[in-house]
């Protein structure tokens, strides 16, 4: 089987072939490249040792990553290669990182310190795919399986366990019975792994096209202990229906969260490390969602003349358009039969941003300065009238122009 291998993986390997050292393209790149699918990472692995790569492509072009693993970062045509050295592992005493590591001559021994067979395969030009573990076939099959023994590889890196459920995830694979056993039995070792990666593993699964059937409750009852069964139970089908990808992680994240409620739904993701933008998005999807108001009035607001852009408007001003967006989104997950007009609200939304519509006070056609100009003082005060303009403006009681505004300001003020 010949496959393509990326220009500058391919001009690095034959550099290393002929200095005289044995080298591939190794693990995900092989995978992808397997599966039709395009590589982003072209990962090598040769038997020179890290002294000698360096010394071979020199220090400039070279970056000393992990040298005590045997890994070395080569730059090479604006890209990136990671190149380790042969290597097998001594034992893993945090549960995450090797002791030790031994350089060894032979691909196949570190072949078979990898997690899953699907990644414990090798490539190079001269001698095609070195697959000692059947990694191809698990390919073909659609099986995710460890390699070797799977309680032994789950104990060296429990990580490992959230990436069996991510991979199969990501690839639509079934799980091998024993390695799913080793998984389930071996979740407790989770609680060594730090929070960081943890939610970096559970975004990647998430993201994935239909993650709900690998949401497993024996992982999740480790990593997620706040959530109960009954909640990841009814959580699993809105997770699938909300869309995929990376972009729409904050839905899928409040689908799966907001049977915890806001407040809960905060601690659990300052606990795993997110960003506070990240947190704050998702708790506002947890906290609009929660009393179905919202989404009701999406589908109900709909007969007539865009009836319902004054509430559009308002979550327009209040969150912004990706927000509002996303609204939409977790509302048709939560509300199928109401998916149609979650789309048209979305749609409604995209248009009113297009077309400026007055939504936020700094589109008032008036601001503080003006209202102080009229005699009206800074302060709480002038807040408060520039939101009741902003919301009258929003209900059609006047039009966004500075007169109207002006007057409709001292109205406010006297009464």
């Amino acid at each position: 089987m010949k496959l393509t291998l990326d220009p500058g993986a391919a001009a690095l390997l034959d550099t290393l072939h002929a200095a005289g050292y044995a080298a591939y393209a190794v693990g995900g790149c092989v995978r992808d490249s397997l599966l039709g699918r395009t590589a982003h990472d072209w990962d090598l692995c040769t038997s020179a040792l890290p002294q000698q790569v360096m010394e071979l492509f020199g220090a400039e072009q070279c970056i000393p990553t992990g040298l005590q693993h045997g890994t070395v970062t080569i730059k090479y045509g604006g890209q990136l290669y990671e190149t380790t050295t042969f290597r097998t592992e001594g034992s893993y005493t945090d549960g995450r990182h090797p002791d030790a590591v031994q350089f060894v001559p032979d691909v196949r021994e570190d072949l078979a310190r990898r997690d899953f067979t699907i990644n414990a395969m090798a490539y190079n030009e001269a001698e095609g795919l070195v697959d000692p573990f059947g990694g191809q076939k698990d390919l073909q099959n659609g099986l995710l399986r460890a390699v070797g023994e799977p309680q032994q590889r789950f104990t060296e890196d429990a990580l490992r366990i959230l990436r069996l459920y991510r991979f199969a995830a990501r690839f639509g694979f079934a799980l091998d019975a024993a390695t799913a056993r080793a998984a389930r039995q071996l979740a407790p070792h989770l609680d060594c792994i730090s929070a960081e990666r943890i939610q970096e593993e559970l975004a990647k699964l998430l993201a994935a096209p239909q993650p709900g059937a690998y949401l497993e409750p024996a992982v999740l009852a480790v990593v997620l202990p706040e959530l109960t069964p009954e909640g990841l139970t009814a959580a699993k089908p809105v997770v699938d229906a909300c869309p995929a990808g990376e972009e729409n992680l904050p839905v899928r994240w409040a689908a799966l969260l907001r049977s915890l409620g806001e407040s809960a739904t905060r601690r659990v993701l300052k606990r795993l490390r997110c960003s506070n933008a990240c947190i704050e998005e998702i708790a506002v999807l947890v906290r609009e969602t929660a009393g179905e108001s919202v989404c009701r009035s999406f589908s109900e607001e709909k007969a007539s003349a865009h009836p319902g852009d004054i509430h559009i408007r308002q979550l327009l001003g209040r969150y912004g358009l990706c927000t509002v967006e996303r609204l939409c989104a977790l509302c048709a997950a939560l509300h199928p039969q109401a998916a149609s007009e979650c789309a048209l609200t979305a749609q409604r939304a995209r248009q009113l941003e297009a077309d400026g519509v007055c939504c936020r006070v700094s589109q008032l056609a008036v601001n503080g300065c003006d209202l102080m100009a009229a005699g009206i003082p800074a302060g709480p005060a002038l807040r408060r009238v520039l939101e009741a303009l902003l919301d009258g403006v929003i209900r059609a009681e006047y039009p966004n122009e500075k007169p109207a505004l002006l007057a409709a300001a001292q109205k406010i003020i006297a009464s």
